[in-house]
């Protein structure tokens, strides 16, 4: 249930010792863990050999345009807003493809994209052009053509920000944004291409750090159960995994204490929790859910959940390590079709 950042371009000794005794089921790659093709599938293969009962997620946010962590010569796709001005399901599906070919020849298995939040506020500071369109539909449509791409070339896709960050005026990695919309309309914008993906079982999906006061008064979606259990679990009647968003962001990190956070998060439905950037916190988030659930039932059935959740999807994607061979790379990464690919969409995107 524990998601960590890495320090640099390989395991340092002290991350591996930490490792023996705190075997992570994922980890998520940064900018500052990527300097080359050969390096990256080095580093992942060395991951993959951490697992002692499954294997980890190797996460990465991969969706083009400015939130693009691979170096060259990978493939530098577009912004999303681009592939969703030529409303071409057909491109958005092979931009997918294209993203799992490459992630997976280095081992990378989980790509938190695409993003599913419809871009009602234009001057959302964190959203904008990461967003697919300002219409719901069309955020669905290519959303989940994207998902099903990723899901062809055998890297797991992660919808996110549940239940949506379009129409926030605030960046939830500095402060707690929050939205007022009713539950009608956020039915008919923000949740729309969500209920699209959740329709479909969508294989995961990544919470909000957003407090929407017709949903929950009190709590923002990471840590509401009346989002996440009841909405999202129940009403709409979603079994795949849930990561919430990195718990070291302001708009918790400030709200919260950690020991609060973490079990909010949990006993709201929370199956992955991410952190980015302090392994500490996973380790005394970790211990904190091992001594809580020693004493309470409830929270020990929830981690059990959570815990059966993500054994299946690992089971589905995860039967073995997904790179290829060092000498095999460069005939899968930024390879000129990839390459004709992103420019089709530049020109078909009217740029």
């Amino acid at each position: 249930m524990m998601m960590v950042g890495l320090q640099g371009e390989e395991l340092a000794q002290k991350e591996k010792r930490l490792l023996e005794d705190y075997p992570f089921g994922g980890f998520i790659l940064f900018t500052h863990n990527l300097k080359e093709p050969k390096q990256i599938l080095s580093l992942c293969r060395s991951l993959w050999e951490t697992a002692r009962e499954t294997p980890p997620f190797i996460a990465i946010d991969q969706e083009g345009g400015r939130v693009h962590r691979l170096p060259g010569p990978f493939t530098h796709f577009p912004a999303a807003a681009l592939l969703g001005r030529t409303g071409n399901a057909d491109l958005a599906y092979r931009f997918g493809l294209v993203t799992a070919h490459e992630l997976s020849a280095v081992g990378i298995n989980l790509n938190f994209a695409p993003v599913l939040d419809v871009r009602s506020n234009p001057n959302n500071p964190v959203i904008g052009d990461r967003a697919l369109s300002s219409e719901p539909r069309q955020v669905a449509a290519l959303g989940w053509a994207i998902i099903e791409g990723l899901r062809d070339g055998g890297v797991i896709a992660c919808g996110k920000h549940f239940p949506g960050h379009g129409d926030t005026a605030q960046d939830s990695h500095l402060e707690l944004p929050v939205v007022e919309k009713d539950l009608a309309a956020l039915k008919e914008v923000e949740l729309s291409p969500f209920i699209h993906s959740c329709r479909n079982q969508i294989e995961s999906l990544m919470t909000a750090h957003v407090l929407y006061p017709s949903l929950d008064s009190v709590y923002p979606a990471t840590l509401s159960e009346a989002i996440i259990g009841n909405l999202l679990r129940e009403e709409l009647g979603y079994e795949g995994v849930v990561f919430g968003d990195d718990l070291e962001m302001k708009a918790i990190s400030k709200n919260y204490s950690a020991e609060d956070a973490i079990a909010l998060a949990v006993r709201a439905g929370v199956d992955v929790l991410l952190f980015c950037h302090d392994k500490t916190s996973a380790i005394r988030s970790f211990d904190f859910l091992c001594q809580k659930s020693e004493k309470d039932a409830k929270l020990e059935e929830r981690i059990e959940e959570s815990h059966q959740r993500i054994k299946r999807l690992k089971q589905r994607y995860l039967k073995s390590f997904n790179g290829i061979g060092q000498n095999l790379l460069m005939e899968h990464i930024g390879i000129t079709g990839h390459q004709k690919l992103a420019e089709e969409i530049i020109e078909a995107g009217g740029h």
